[in-house]
């Protein structure tokens, strides 16, 4: 027998909420291109961006359950206001990371500090045995849904056609993969939340067992060569750009004369790249001037490039991101 239309209604709505719950800002998708300092567009990027797997049952935005996500518009208005005065937001990162996830969870503290809502309790716990640490839980929230540990991640992942089925999406490197990094979250990272000695340390603080879930976000760069599906499980709203080989820049480059092109260092991977030039053609900001880019001189790391257009004498913006590889990047190994 078929199902009934009520029993199709009821089996979608448990997946209507889990979308819901993966994607509470999607009407704010392209809020970081109308913001301007840098700090900002990057703090708009880390809480609108959509994740990159579909993982609805073990995947959880942070902010769901806050204020914010039942009015977006009002995490409009609060970021509109850090454009207005950036200050309290560059004194909290007034200290420089290295890294781009420490990076992205620094953000992700100021924001839950302040998110109508919701209560932080600790960022980057460390959950130790003796003198041993057994781990660290990145977030640990309350909301309204109860205490909630979530483990972080921002990733850049791209795919490669030579490589095996399920073992195709491959950091820039070779060294991290999209499906190993999935089952550290599942295997290892989101057990810790249930750990004895993590119990133990929570119950000294007058907490319970939380639900651990993880929030996985960045770009997906698929082949600019070959045709490539993204990778089972993805989600269809992914941040996508494209990879290159780097004899293939020439042509590239020379397809949108009109456009600009910067490198982005690594700590600014995240929002969309904008970017001021000068009268006399220098390029004003955070990035790096377009490269020369010699294809003969390899091997070379990966760099990520951003295309940027204008109008109207408006600030140059980012319309595509690509990165750069060696021509014997596809199927090599780590």
């Amino acid at each position: 027998m078929g199902e009934s239309p009520t029993q199709r209604q009821t089996a979608r709505r448990p997946a209507a909420a889990m979308l819901a719950a993966m994607t509470p800002f999607f009407a704010l998708l392209d809020l970081p291109r109308r913001l301007h300092p840098p700090a900002v567009r990057d703090l708009a990027w880390t809480l609108v961006s959509p994740p990159l797997l579909n993982d609805a049952r073990e995947q959880r935005h942070p902010l769901v359950a806050s204020a914010w996500a039942a009015d977006p518009q009002r995490l409009a208005d609060w970021l509109l206001a850090l454009q207005r005065d950036p200050a309290p937001l560059e004194r909290w990162l007034q200290v420089p990371e290295r890294r781009l996830g420490r990076y992205s969870e620094r953000l992700w503290r100021f924001a839950l500090e302040r998110a109508p809502g919701v209560r932080l309790h600790a960022g980057n716990l460390a959950v130790r045995r003796g003198g041993r640490t057994v781990g660290e839980l990145d977030l640990l929230l309350e909301d309204d849904e109860g205490l909630q540990h979530i483990e972080l991640a921002v990733k850049f992942y791209l795919g490669d056609p030579a490589a095996l089925p399920g073992r195709d999406w491959l950091g820039p490197d070779r060294r991290d993969r999209l499906d190993l990094k999935r089952a550290h979250l599942l295997e290892h990272q989101l057990p810790l939340g249930r750990h004895p000695d993590t119990l133990a340390l929570l119950a000294g603080r007058g907490l319970g067992a939380p639900r651990s879930r993880y929030w996985l976000t960045g770009y997906l760069f698929h082949p600019a060569h070959a045709g490539f599906d993204a990778p089972p499980g993805a989600n269809p709203a992914h941040l996508r750009g494209r990879w290159l080989r780097r004899s293939d820049w020439p042509a590239l480059r020379a397809q949108a004369p009109a456009s600009r092109w910067v490198e982005l260092p690594r700590l600014a991977w995240l929002a969309p790249a904008q970017g001021v030039f000068s009268t006399d053609g220098r390029l004003e900001g955070r990035f790096l001037p377009e490269p020369e880019l010699d294809a003969a001189s390899q091997p070379a790391p990966p760099r990520l490039l951003a295309r940027l257009t204008s109008a109207d004498g408006h600030p140059w913006n980012e319309v595509e991101r690509v990165f750069l590889v060696d021509d014997d990047w596809s199927g090599r190994s780590a």
